[in-house]
């Protein structure tokens, strides 16, 4: 029997400990949309993974009978619905936000899997949870972890090390931004916060190992758990290209962290190769090729394309002094 269409609310199929997932909810909620959290059981996966075409979470069943996968398109999906509420903001500054974004969907997301995988405390709670207690069904989840872990580059001490210096200098940039604004760039959500949103809901403000670090700062805790949902529709972001400090740092740790890996994988799938080898953070790391992480990249290429000229200019001249021209123009 083929599952109904929701009546007059959103389905997420996915998990409360989901990267992925919780960026999606995150944004429902900024959208102000009800919405309904379910477990992708096994009576209804065919179904949902057939008509969404992805086996992954989380995937959104519209009350007009879609099932759609990837969180990137979905908020673009949701933006056009409620234009007054989007997330994405036309022109220049879309392709900024896009960046921010990116390099939390694509970069960021291995430190969240290597906190959760190399930690044993971290990783018995997060396997128990995901499979609602079954000893034997964590097991097999735990198992993943590492293999997880080493497609991701943080397998060797070096890298764990650096991917959480990484990270405690976002949530100490998030904090002091978080001092000026009540959300990352500015005084309304967009696509950046609800990825970092979904990063501590799911992972670091869930996971124990990392919610001792997460406790150095408070009003990022506050803001994960609270504040951010006191968000009623008003306000701008900052304007492009100054943006805020918070997006100024993300986009260096970008262009000089992610963005050496990206153009890796880009000449990894060129050639065929099922892995490659990019220098991180001084040493020579070992990454799985993905295609993902260059389809995404493109979503930003298409972005900057549908712009008018002038604002392409605009948008060209400065990834020029932010030394991002290559990146995109990424064939």
């Amino acid at each position: 029997m083929a599952i109904p269409a929701p009546e007059a609310s959103y389905v997420v199929y996915g998990g409360e400990l989901s990267y992925f997932t919780r960026k999606l909810t995150a944004a429902l909620d900024f959208y102000g949309v009800p919405y309904e959290l379910r477990a992708k059981l096994a009576d209804v996966r065919d179904e949902v993974e057939t008509r969404s075409g992805t086996h992954q979470v989380p995937v959104l069943h519209t009350p007009d009978n879609w099932m759609v996968g990837d969180t990137t398109p979905l908020l673009e999906l949701l933006d056009a619905r409620h234009p007054d509420r989007r997330l994405f903001p036309a022109g220049p500054l879309g392709v900024l936000v896009h960046l921010v974004e990116e390099y939390f969907d694509e970069w960021v997301a291995r430190t969240m899997v290597h906190y959760r995988w190399h930690y044993p405390r971290s990783a018995e709670f997060a396997a128990l949870r995901m499979a609602g207690g079954d000893a034997e069904a964590a097991a097999r989840i735990a198992a993943w972890g590492p293999r997880a872990c080493r497609a991701t580059g943080t397998e060797s001490e070096g890298q764990r090390q650096a991917a959480e210096g990484e990270y405690r200098r976002i949530l100490d940039a998030a904090e002091r931004q978080l001092a000026d604004t009540p959300h990352l760039l500015g005084q309304r959500p967009c696509a950046a916060d609800c990825i970092v949103l979904g990063g501590l809901r799911a992972h670091t403000n869930m996971d124990p190992d990392p919610k001792e670090t997460l406790a150095a700062f408070p009003r990022v805790v506050a803001w994960a758990e609270r504040d951010a949902a006191q968000w009623h529709g008003q306000g701008d972001l900052a304007a492009f290209p100054e943006s805020t400090a918070f997006a100024r740092f993300v986009l260096d740790e970008l262009r000089e962290h992610y963005l050496p890996v990206l153009a890796a994988n880009v000449d990894a799938l060129r050639a065929g190769a099922k892995a490659f080898s990019a220098l991180s953070y001084g040493e020579t790391v070992s990454y799985l090729t993905r295609p993902y992480p260059v389809r995404s990249w493109r979503m930003i290429q298409r972005r900057l394309a549908h712009l008018d000229d002038a604002e392409r200019r605009v948008v060209l001249d400065w990834a020029k002094a932010q030394g991002l021209s290559a990146a995109l123009a990424l064939p």
